[in-house]
């Protein structure tokens, strides 16, 4: 019986390491979001040269300038997107298989790739979930149109929600 038990411990623990693919598919996620997003920029960058050309004028050059603005946006949610799926999967190796030993050893170590337990993990990707929301919030005001005041209302009470949310999750780390 000893036996047994012995053996079906071993099953149950070793059981953890079927996060390792959750692990290699989070990494493998943010190594891609992160190209999309590098690929972006660069065509970004290198389209702006257009941006000073003498035939681009009055509307044209508002919608471009806006354009631009949109595709920044879009970057920064691609790189908050990608930084999610890192710490998600830095996150679950130290939680569920070991712990990093470089970055514990390390002196240029971050504190926010360091996991202690779950809820550190939630709370790190809380606070990126939240600016990836703020990002989307900046990108949809960049084409809204403000016809009367009740959407301009509207939109100042977004604003005073997104600072409320900063502000209540940055309460909760001084409580810790």
């Amino acid at each position: 019986m000893k036996l047994l038990e012995t053996l079906f411990e071993g099953l149950l623990w070793n059981s953890r390491l079927v996060v390792l693919f959750a692990v290699v598919a989070s990494l493998g996620t943010a190594f891609v979001v992160f190209y999309i997003a590098t690929i972006d920029a660069w065509f970004l960058v290198t389209h702006m040269g257009e941006y000073m050309s003498p035939q681009l004028t009055g509307d044209a050059r508002a919608d471009f300038r806006s354009a631009a603005i949109t595709h920044v946006v879009e970057i920064i949610d691609g790189y908050l997107l990608a930084s999610v799926m890192l710490i998600f999967s830095l996150g679950l190796y130290e939680l569920f298989i070991s712990k990093i030993e470089q970055a514990q050893a390390s002196d240029r170590h971050s504190s926010v790739l360091m996991i202690r337990n779950l809820d550190d993990l939630k709370n790190r990707l809380a606070k990126v979930v939240l600016m990836i929301l703020i990002v989307k919030f900046f990108e949809h005001a960049l084409e809204m149109q403000f016809t009367d005041p009740l959407a301009m209302l509207e939109f100042a009470g977004g604003i005073a929600l997104i600072g409320l949310a900063l502000y209540l999750s940055h309460a909760g780390e001084s409580k810790h």
